[in-house]
């Protein structure tokens, strides 16, 4: 996999700051059952990095301490890092919402039939990624199989409530493009997926997120490869919005690796950028919860602190912008 820094770093991306925190984004882990094309973690059914028990009660300890509102649960697949549970029902205790950005496919896998029902059960916000409502389209980008194992998982969610009018449990789902495009219209695309997913499959669900690709890890190696890195990076610098600036997650949000070290975004974590805090090269969240100052704000003292930037920041900022919610614009 090739090294993406040094086709990033020269940048004239603009300077941004954090503002008040509220999201705690968390990667539990590479390990995952699948294989995705355009995954920028890179993670696959052979990766051993996972979220130990140390860390997983620190975590708890951050969120007791912090008063943070929403846990965003990330891998890989997340579920399948084994503290799962205990971390989930550690942030409900304390009323917080949790995230779990859920391919799907894992509803179905042996030794996961627990899983629909424990979301339910506590429920957690489940974002699912599903980049088309067309099998070939998305068994091309992930894996033969999957269009039709995430179809059952999604009828155990409806089956538990989840998307369904008048129901509290939350289905999201998750579109990325396919090649060196940016998403279509997030409003237009999540009608037509209603639509067709109800027609073909008496699907349901709450919202669609469109989620532009990052040029980095697997996707990033594979424009390289394919020579068509600087065309894809030309798209996302033509079509940057400076309105969407103000609205990028990493304002409101610190991400957390496997290994409980802070950055500013989960892609800035996977570029190994270490988020610029007290000048501290490496932070770890055991060295933010011993500062005096986070029992004493909500900020967690890093309202104000630079947010580390290259060439890969456009993608949040091109066209409607993208975040892990979604458009921005």
């Amino acid at each position: 996999m090739r090294d993406m820094l040094p086709l990033l770093k020269n940048t004239d991306f603009p300077a941004i700051k954090r503002a008040r925190m509220h999201t705690l984004q968390v990667n539990l882990g590479y390990l995952c059952n699948q294989t995705c094309f355009h995954c920028h973690v890179n993670a696959g059914p052979n990766r051993k990095e996972l979220m130990d028990e140390t860390n997983i009660n620190l975590l708890i300890q951050l969120m007791e301490l912090s008063g943070v509102k929403t846990l965003d649960l990330t891998g890989g697949a997340p579920e399948m890092n084994p503290h799962f549970k205990k971390l989930v029902l550690a942030a409900r205790k304390l009323k917080i919402n949790v995230i779990d950005r859920c391919n799907l496919t894992i509803l179905n896998e042996d030794g996961y039939e627990w899983l629909a029902d424990f979301l339910a059960e506590n429920q957690v916000e489940v974002a699912a990624s599903l980049p088309c409502y067309l099998e070939d389209n998305v068994d091309a980008q992930r894996g033969d199989g999957v269009f039709q194992s995430s179809i059952e998982g999604i009828k155990k969610l409806n089956a538990l409530g989840y998307g369904m009018d008048d129901s509290k449990l939350t289905l999201n789902l998750v579109y990325n493009p396919q090649g060196i495009s940016l998403p279509p219209s997030q409003e237009a695309l999540e009608n037509a997926y209603k639509k067709e997913l109800l027609a073909r499959y008496d699907i349901h669900f709450n919202e669609l997120f469109t989620i532009t690709n990052q040029p980095i890890a697997r996707f990033g190696s594979t424009l390289v490869t394919k020579g068509q890195f600087d065309e894809y990076m030309q798209i996302l610098k033509d079509n940057f919005q400076q309105a969407n600036v103000k609205g990028v997650m990493c304002r409101t949000l610190i991400s957390i690796d496997w290994q409980g070290y802070v950055y500013d975004c989960d892609f800035n974590q996977m570029l190994g950028l270490h988020a610029p805090i007290e000048d501290e090269e490496k932070l770890h969240i055991a060295q933010l919860i011993a500062q005096e100052e986070l029992q004493q704000t909500l900020d967690y003292g890093l309202a104000g602190q630079p947010i580390t930037v290259m060439n890969h920041c456009y993608a949040c900022t091109a066209g409607q912008g993208s975040s892990c919610g979604g458009t921005l614009g």
